[in-house]
């Protein structure tokens, strides 16, 4: 497939079904865009703001990321002739912070958190930092509705490839995503089940935040503006142990090598695909790849020093009332409608 630049080659994902037992389910790679599922975002994002005039030609982007964002930034802003300022903590991977170096972006590192966290800190350096840099764009991932609008070309890609789809399983971190493309199929599908994949730890959906959680890539310690919770059925949350195991399964049952938000979803999705009705068609967003995860995830001295053996891990998910704490792997109908036909299958002998 040729493209003629690549901004132009952003998208285009593949969709695979995967070998699962059950009803039909498939895999929405979007961790083989060009860097990340969020160059769909960055594309958006910069786009609308060039068209708009807020981003001038030549004009500085600066964000505040640690991941994935950064990596969207950076591929679309260098193409377009913009100097990128990435904002991030000690915490980033060296493989994403490579990346961003070879890109030619300047990356700012702050040196410590502040009472609110890193989060709070890389915010307060890059408010600095926009101060320094007139005519500076700052995309503003967590509330920009450029975000969320930016997956509607995926949702697009999928009802091409499907024609139908019944139940969409996503990650959830700044909501864009997931909540972007079931708002998009919802306009011809107004039936989609829509499940949010969470971590235990992450305030989103109302649970206590606990800033030690590892997996990265879902959850958040605030509410982002673009999650629309009028768009989610069911919420499944899952603790580390239990991501990270299902990352590993990933790859070695579907040789799909995936971050842990592509593990995640990877255990909610083979769970609804064995109790869905026949006939069902589950699509699940995977949304990162595994190369920065090498060191953590996949790496067996990350497991002993973390002590996630220690953990819990489930077979099956616990159904639980929206306000109740949760530790391992549970899930709520945080709405009024309810999936009937397979709450009882869904709970654990």
């Amino acid at each position: 497939m040729l493209h003629q630049d690549m901004i132009a080659a952003i998208g285009h994902t593949p969709l695979v079904r995967l070998a699962l037992p059950g009803t039909g389910a498939y895999a929405k790679l979007e961790l083989q865009n060009p860097f990340a599922m969020k160059d769909r975002v960055a594309r958006q994002v910069v786009l609308a703001a060039r068209e708009s005039g807020e981003l001038l030609p030549g004009a500085p982007i600066v964000e505040s990321s640690s991941g994935t964002m950064a990596l969207g930034v950076a591929l679309v802003g260098t193409a377009l002739g913009h100097p990128v300022h990435i904002v991030t903590d000690p915490r980033i991977d060296p493989i994403t912070l490579t990346k961003l170096r070879a890109l030619g972006c300047f990356v700012h590192i702050v040196e410590r958190m502040t009472a609110q966290g890193w989060q709070s800190a890389r915010l307060e350096r890059l408010a600095e930092l926009r101060a320094t840099l007139p005519g500076s764009f700052w995309p503003q991932q967590y509330s920009n509705p450029d975000n969320p609008r930016a997956y509607r070309t995926l949702a697009e890609e999928l009802i091409a490839d499907l024609g139908h789809v019944d139940v969409l399983v996503g990650a959830v971190g700044s909501g864009g995503s997931l909540c972007g493309t079931a708002k998009a199929l919802r306009e011809s599908l107004p039936e989609l089940w829509t499940v949010g994949v969470d971590c235990v730890g992450s305030v989103i959906f109302g649970q206590p935040d606990r800033p030690g959680r590892l997996q990265g890539g879902l959850g958040n310690s605030l509410v982002p503006a673009n999650v629309d919770h009028s768009v989610i059925d069911e919420v499944h949350w899952l603790n580390d142990r239990e991501a990270f195991e299902s990352t590993l399964a990933l790859a070695a049952e579907q040789q799909i090598f995936g971050g842990n938000t592509s593990g995640s979803v990877y255990r909610v999705l083979s769970h609804l695909a064995a109790v869905e009705p026949p006939g069902t068609k589950i699509v699940a967003i995977m949304a990162d790849r595994g190369d920065r995860y090498a060191a953590t995830v996949y790496d067996e001295t990350h497991w002993l020093e973390k002590e996630l053996h220690r953990l819990p891990a489930a077979g099956a998910p616990v159904e639980v009332p929206a306000s109740e704490t949760v530790h391992g792997w549970s899930y709520c109908f945080p709405g009024s409608r309810r999936r009937e036909s397979r709450c009882a299958a869904a709970l654990p002998s």
